[in-house]
């Protein structure tokens, strides 16, 4: 498969996620998540930490009990609904299904008070793949779209279009034009 099938089946992949998604209306970010957490049957914490050039922006760590979104608190009211997005988008997309990740990640560069020992032995998962990561950014991205678009609610199906035939016998007739 080449780069451009790749990429076109990542966008049907998230556009199909995206298409299920129940979001509130009016929507908001964090009303969005509330209802993701009730779905999953787990609480979905949302810790704001100041920004700093040398942390990410988001990053979700899932532990045995809650997963955590830690966002940086800071920025523009858009960005921050774009972080908590994408960070969800990982859930949503059962990324955090995966298993633990390779020893903590980003979470010691976002929360320093903790030491590299208890983020490994307590936090799940902190680290994912590329094509992860990409998915989880595309459909924060879907769903900004769709919301600007106005529709919460899924897409009805499109009705096909009428063949230029059709279209013809419509205007003048079964006759011959």
């Amino acid at each position: 498969m080449g780069t451009r099938d790749g990429r076109a089946e990542l966008w049907r992949r998230c556009q199909n996620v995206v298409d299920r998604l129940d979001l509130p209306d009016p929507f908001d970010a964090e009303g969005f998540i509330a209802a993701l957490a009730r779905k999953r049957g787990r609480p979905i914490e949302l810790i704001g930490v100041p920004a700093r050039p040398d942390r990410p922006c988001g990053l979700l760590v899932t532990t045995a009990r809650t997963d955590l979104i830690i966002y940086s608190s800071d920025t523009s009211t858009v960005h921050r609904q774009h972080i908590l997005l994408h960070e969800a988008a990982h859930l949503v997309c059962e990324h955090d299904a995966a298993g633990p990740g390779p020893g903590g990640g980003g979470v010691g560069t976002l929360l320093p008070h903790l030491s590299a020992s208890l983020i490994r032995s307590v936090l799940g998962r902190t680290v994912y793949t590329e094509p992860q990561e990409r998915e989880a950014e595309l459909i924060a991205t879907m769903i900004h779209h769709r919301v600007a678009r106005g529709r919460t609610s899924p897409p009805r199906p499109v009705p096909p279009r009428p063949r230029a035939d059709t279209v013809i016998e419509t205007i003048f007739g079964r006759g011959e034009v």
